[in-house]
């Protein structure tokens, strides 16, 4: 059913009318909710708070603070939506009410700090030199969600002005991580692909925005996207939250650019998997072992983390987590915004690496989204983009220079 034949109730949240009835509260759903697995508060799990959602969205009650509190402490990685027979889809569900809470309560102000900045890619770079001065300083605190060596100048190199794919180099991963982005871009030019930048006319892709229920920041994002980009290009993503986040366009805008726009945004490692042929074979070194931790916006957003794997095969040994991918507690703002859940959160994850590790004896990390692979790190794991893995492995072929 599309968004524009889908019924609403009309209610307070206004929530679609089928998605919003269609929880039978089995409960299945609770082994694969994090918040639930940490708290066993029935408030802090799917059912429990689709069941807010109802009394809410029918009067019978109003969102006060421990309501609120329900709804603000969700991770948004729809965890839960594989394992419900019903087929509930939680994500839209939550999306609903979070656009419908946002036009009657101002939006944190770290956060509101934060997504300004984010959107101005300038002010981004600044802030973050800032960063980098203070952390060779020593000056910032340790734990925080940050790589371990800011880059201290313009990370940015020259590109092509056009390719036959683009690469979505986002916000704050351009201006933190870019050695990622450099081993994404050569893996894909040792395929014979040319490769353009989305660069800064591009810029944020509005994922946060959209978790936070601002709907119209978010469309506004979409639309400058999309206009910044050229038509009839494949655009490849090597963020799991920002590639879902595209994916979603057509359904955010509900226009059939939007929809066409969509369908030609893949997953680099999606996109990779189909063109496997294309791929050069390793050249450096020995074999190695990697833990693989599945971002929640590539295994139950997108669907294509066995692309990862795929991809990975020819390069390095696997391990896998014993967690059924549970989250890691990242949740793009969600470890800002609620530091003490995410921490509890982060402690399962790193449990279950800790297994992986000592079963297979290696301590290497790879995840495919920079908020899972910075809220880790921030535990002392050694987490690194999966390309980057299979750049190095190809290096005489590729070109490419580890940057960290």
């Amino acid at each position: 059913m599309s968004a524009s034949q889908t019924v609403r109730t009309g209610g307070a949240l206004d929530l679609p009318d089928r998605a919003l009835a269609a929880c039978v509260a089995c409960g299945l759903c609770l082994p694969h909710c994090p918040t639930y697995r940490v708290t066993g508060d029935e408030r802090r799990s799917p059912r429990g708070r689709i069941a807010l959602m109802r009394a809410v969205d029918s009067g019978a009650t109003q969102p006060d603070a421990e309501w609120l509190e329900s709804m603000d402490t969700c991770l948004l990685c729809r965890g839960c939506e594989p394992a419900c027979p019903s087929v509930v889809p939680f994500g839209e569900l939550m999306a609903g009410t979070r656009i419908a809470v946002s036009r009657g309560r101002r939006v944190p102000v770290v956060l509101r700090v934060g997504l300004f900045v984010l959107v101005r890619p300038r002010l981004l770079r600044f802030g973050s030199r800032l960063l980098a001065v203070l952390q060779r300083l020593h000056l910032l605190p340790g734990g925080l969600p940050l790589p371990a060596r800011l880059p201290l100048g313009d990370p940015r190199r020259p590109g092509r002005s056009d390719g036959d794919v683009v690469l979505f180099t986002g916000c704050v991963m351009d201006a933190w991580q870019p050695e990622v982005h450099a081993a994404v871009e050569a893996v894909l030019e040792a395929t014979g692909a040319t490769v353009t930048r989305s660069g800064d006319s591009a810029g944020c892709c509005g994922a946060l925005h959209a978790h936070a229920g601002l709907e119209e920041a978010a469309r506004s994002l979409a639309s400058r996207v999309m206009a910044a980009l050229p038509a009839d290009v494949p655009v490849l993503v090597d963020s799991a939250g920002c590639g879902a986040a595209l994916l979603d366009y057509g359904s955010l805008l509900g226009t059939p650019e939007a929809v066409a726009f969509s369908a030609r945004v893949s997953d680099v490692h999606a996109w990779l998997a189909e063109n496997l042929e294309r791929m050069p074979e390793p050249e450096v070194g020995e074999r190695t072992t990697v833990i693989v931790q599945d971002p929640c916006h590539l295994r139950h957003a997108q669907g294509c983390h066995g692309s990862v794997r795929t991809v990975l095969a020819s390069y390095v040994d696997t391990v896998e987590l014993d967690d059924e991918g549970l989250c890691c507690g990242a949740g793009g703002a969600f470890s800002v915004l609620q530091p003490g859940l995410a921490t509890d959160v982060r402690r399962r994850k790193t449990a279950s690496i800790q297994r992986a590790a000592a079963a297979s004896g290696t301590e290497v990390v790879v995840s495919a989204n920079p908020g899972c692979a910075l809220h880790l790190a921030a535990a002392g794991h050694d987490v690194r983009h999966p390309l980057e893995m299979v750049a190095e492995r190809i290096r005489p072929a590729s070109g490419y220079t580890d940057g960290r």
